[in-house]
C-alpha cells in the first residue's frame, strides 16, 4: 500500500527509489532447475540483502508446486518462515474490494457505472464535473477518480478497531478530483476503501466479514485476515532494511486498500483461483467473465481508444523478459509482496518478504520468474508496424499530467519533462533519465523496447486523440503526458537550469569567501549580507532534502504526525523563503561604496534565481509545508 507513495516521494525528493535504491550491479544467476536450487538462490539473496525471510508459493493450474518459505519470521526468536506464517500483503488486498463489487453487480444490487453519490451520498468527495461526469464505481477500482492519493496524515493514523466509515471520515481532503473522472489513471488508496464501504451499505455486513464469507473461505484462504492476528507466533515480524530493527504492527486506516495478512498456503489457493478463472473445487466462486473484466482496463482515455494493457479492476498487466503477467503487488512498512500469474501458461506465483529492501524484492522476483519460465516458449513479438501517419503532430515536448501524489508534483513535472521524437521507425521518449524506445504496433499504439530484457509483446503506449485541442499520450498504465508548446518547455528548461546553476555556484563560492573572511584585510562588512543570505537559502534546501533522507525508513510516522522532523521540514521551507527575500533586499539595496562590482553582479544574479525558485515553490504550496495537517 505505501510503497508507491514512498517510492514516488523518495525517488523525486531524495533521488533514491524506494525499490532498488541499494541494488547491486551483478549478473543474475542462471535459472534454477529445481525447487531445491531455487531455495538456495533465495537463501543467498536473503543473506546478501540482510532480509530475514521470504514466503513463497509457486502454483500450476492443477495445484501448487511449492508452498513454503526461506529464512526466519522472527529474528529475535529465530522462528522460521513456514507455509502457515502470515505476511502482510499490502495493496495485493485491493482485488477483494473489486471482487466484492462484482459479486454484488451479479446480484443486481449495483452497476460498475453507478455514480458513487447515488449509492453512498454520505461519503464526502469533491468533483466539479459531477453533473456531467460523475465519479462512478468503476473509477474507484481502476483509480480513475482523479483524486490525490491518501495524505501522509491518513497513512500515519494507527486505527485499531476503527470502522471503515470512521476511517473515511477521518480526513477526506485528498478525495478531490483534479481532472475529469474516467480519463486518466492515478493510483489512489482511498478508492477501494470507498468501494468497500459501498459493500457494507448494500449488504448490511462489515466489509471484512463479507470478504471472509464470500471469498476467503470459498477460495481456501483459511487463515487470511484484515486484522492483527491474536497470536503473534503465527505472523512474521516486519523489519527495516537492516533486517534487525522491527516495525510496530500498522493498523491501516482504510483496510480494504492494503491490510490483509495471508500465508503462503492462503496465497497458493488464491493464485490457483485465478488460473482456474474463479473456479475452486468445481464451483465458481467468481464468474470467469468477472475475472476477465478485472484484467481489462476500460475507464481511461487509453482503454476507450483501444489499448488493452493497463490497470483493470485491482489487477494490472506487467512485463518481465518478454512475458505478460497479471496480478498486483503491495507494500507496507517493512513488507513487500508480489502476486502474479499467466493464465495462458497456467502458472503463477506469490512471494512476500519481511523487510523493506527493494534490492531483495527485485532479486527474489527475478529468481522466481526465471524458474517458472525457464522451459516456457517466449511469447511471439509482432513485427513493427508502420509509424502512424499523424505521428509528426505528436512530436515535441510533454510533461506528466496524472500525478499520483500532488505533494511532489512540483518536482515531478520538471524532472518528467519529456521530448518525443519519431526516428528510424521508432518513437523515442527522452528525459533527464535517458531515452526509451517504442515501436509501432497498430494505429496509434506502441510497444516498449527495454534495454536489458526481451521486447514487450503487446502495446503499452498510445497517442491519444486530441482533447479540446491538446494532445496527450499514455505511456504505461499510470503515466499520462500532456503536450506543451516548445517555447514554454524551453523556458522551463532554461529557468530550471538557471536556478540549479545558481544553487551550485552559491555552494561552490561559499568556502572561498568564508575562508577569505578569516583574514582581516579581506573582510568586507558591506558584502556580508549579500553573501550570507543566499548561502542560508541553499542550506535550508539541503536541510529539506536531508530530513527526507534521514527519515526515509519511517517517513509515514515522522511526516504524517506532528514530530520534530515534520516541524523541522516546515521550518526549513520558511527559512528558505525569508533568506531569499533577505538576499534580494541585500542585493538590490547594496551601498554604492564598499561592494565590489563582481560581487554585486553575482549577488543579484543568484538572488534572482532564488526568487524564481521561491515563487515556484510557493505556487505549489511548498512554503510552510505542514505534512501532518
Amino acid at each position: 500500500m505505501k510503497k508507491l507513495v514512498l517510492s514516488a516521494m523518495l525517488s523525486v525528493v531524495c533521488a533514491s527509489a524506494c525499490f532498488g535504491d541499494d541494488k547491486k550491479k551483478e549478473e543474475a544467476p542462471k535459472p534454477a532447475q529445481t525447487v531445491e536450487e531455487l531455495k538456495g538462490q533465495l537463501g543467498k539473496i536473503l543473506k546478501d540483502t540482510h532480509t530475514p525471510g521470504v514466503s513463497v508459493a509457486i502454483v500450476r493450474k492443477d495445484g501448487p508446486e511449492w508452498v513454503g518459505g526461506v529464512g526466519v519470521a522472527d529474528v529475535a526468536a529465530n522462528r522460521p518462515v513456514t507455509p502457515e506464517t502470515l505476511f502482510r500483503i499490502g495493496s495485493t488486498s485491493k482485488a477483494f474490494a473489486s471482487m466484492s463489487i462484482l459479486l454484488l453487480a451479479d446480484q443486481g444490487k449495483l452497476s460498475l457505472d453507478d455514480p458513487v453519490k447515488k449509492l453512498v451520498p454520505e461519503i464526502w468527495f469533491e468533483n466539479k464535473w459531477e453533473a456531467t461526469d460523475p465519479v462512478r464505481v468503476v473509477n474507484l477500482l481502476e483509480h480513475t477518480t482523479g483524486w490525490d492519493d491518501m495524505h501522509l496524515r491518513e497513512y500515519a493514523k494507527d486505527a485499531p478497531g476503527m470502522s471503515l466509515r470512521g476511517g473515511l471520515d477521518y480526513d477526506h481532503h485528498s478525495r478531490t478530483s483534479r481532472w475529469m473522472p474516467g480519463t486518466r489513471m492515478a493510483y489512489c488508496n482511498s478508492g477501494p476503501a470507498v468501494a468497500g464501504y459501498i459493500v457494507e451499505k448494500l449488504t448490511g455486513q462489515r466489509f471484512e466479514d463479507f470478504v471472509t464469507q464470500n471469498l476467503f473461505l470459498p477460495i481456501g484462504m483459511k487463515a487470511a485476515t484484515y486484522f492483527q492476528p491474536a497470536d503473534p507466533k503465527t505472523t512474521t515480524v516486519l523489519y527495516h532494511s537492516d533486517g534487525k530493527t522491527p516495525y510496530s504492527y500498522w493498523n491501516i486506516l482504510l483496510r480494504p486498500a492494503g491490510s490483509i495478512n495471508a500465508s503462503a498456503q492462503d496465497m497458493a489457493a488464491y493464485v490457483q483461483f485465478y488460473l482456474n478463472r474463479g473456479v475452486v473445487n468445481g464451483a465458481a466462486v467468481v464468474a470467469a467473465a468477472n475475472i476477465d473484466r478485472m484484467e481489462s482496463p476500460q475507464s481511461t482515455w487509453a482503454a476507450k481508444e483501444g489499448l488493452k494493457a493497463g490497470y483493470g479492476l485491482s489487477d494490472y498487466w506487467s512485463f518481465h523478459d518478454g512475458f505478460v503477467y497479471h496480478g498486483h503487488n503491495g507494500g507496507v512498512e517493512g513488507g513487500l509482496t508480489d502476486m502474479s500469474y499467466m493464465p495462458e501458461f497456467g502458472v503463477g506465483y506469490f512471494y512476500s518478504i519481511n523487510s523493506g529492501s527493494g534490492d531483495a524484492f527485485e532479486r527474489v522476483g527475478k529468481a522466481i520468474r526465471a524458474y517458472i519460465t525457464n522451459k516456457l516458449p517466449k511469447p511471439v513479438v509482432p513485427e513493427p508496424a508502420a509509424t502512424p501517419a499523424n505521428a509528426t503532430e505528436y512530436a515535441g515536448w510533454y510533461e506528466p499530467n496524472s500525478p499520483r501524489v500532488q505533494l511532489i508534483f512540483f518536482l515531478e513535472r520538471l524532472l518528467g519533462l519529456t521530448r518525443v521524437q519519431f526516428q528510424d521507425g521508432k518513437m523515442v521518449l527522452a528525459t533527464l533519465g535517458g531515452k526509451e524506445s517504442f515501436v509501432p504496433v497498430s494505429g496509434e499504439q506502441f510497444r516498449y523496447l527495454p534495454k536489458k530484457e526481451l521486447p514487450e509483446p503487446v502495446a503499452t503506449t498510445i497517442l491519444l486523440e486530441p482533447k479540446d485541442g491538446v494532445r496527450y499520450l499514455q505511456a504505461g498504465a499510470g503515466t499520462t503526458m500532456k503536450k506543451l508548446s516548445t517555447p514554454y518547455a524551453l523556458l522551463e528548461l532554461v529557468l530550471t537550469g538557471f536556478v540549479a546553476l545558481a544553487v551550485i555556484a552559491i555552494a561552490l563560492y561559499a568556502p572561498f569567501w568564508i575562508l577569505g573572511g578569516l583574514r582581516a584585510k579581506r573582510r568586507r562588512p558591506a558584502e556580508r549580507a549579500m553573501r550570507w543570505w543566499p548561502l542560508v537559502a541553499v542550506l535550508s534546501l539541503v536541510l529539506f532534502v536531508a530530513i527526507f533522507i534521514v527519515n526515509s525508513e519511517d517517513l509515514i510516522g515522522k511526516m504524517g504526525n506532528l514530530t520534530g522532523a515534520s516541524v523541522a521540514l516546515c521550518l526549513a521551507t520558511l527559512v528558505f523563503a525569508l533568506a531569499v527575500l533577505a538576499s534580494g533586499i541585500a542585493a538590490w539595496r547594496a551601498p554604492a561604496e564598499g561592494v565590489r562590482a563582481g560581487v554585486l553582479r553575482f549577488s543579484r544574479i543568484v538572488s534572482l534565481a532564488l526568487l524564481i525558485a521561491l515563487v515556484y515553490l510557493a505556487f505549489w504550496g511548498m512554503i510552510g509545508l505542514r505534512t501532518w495537517a
